[in-house]
């Protein structure tokens, strides 16, 4: 099953949620050690899913260019 753009960005919006949430909650338990483990792991995780959120849009870059070569290409 292919995931088109639209359930991907879905995805990465949901494991942001999640694994801010983790985060929000387990930094209340910082003396904890399995607490603090699972705080940066899911902060870590929190970062992945941003990133991969970010990657899912088209820069207004490349949009520029490419109507830039649509004008030149229709003169």
């Amino acid at each position: 099953m292919k995931f088109d753009k639209e359930l991907q960005r879905e995805a990465a919006k949901i494991g942001m949620t999640a694994t801010l949430g983790v985060t929000v909650v387990t930094s209340l338990f910082m003396k904890n050690s399995a607490a603090k483990k699972a705080h940066i792991i899911a902060g870590s995780a929190f970062c992945g899913f941003a990133l991969w959120h970010t990657f899912l849009y088209d820069s207004k870059s490349k949009k520029a260019i490419k109507s830039v070569e649509i004008e030149n290409n229709e003169s």
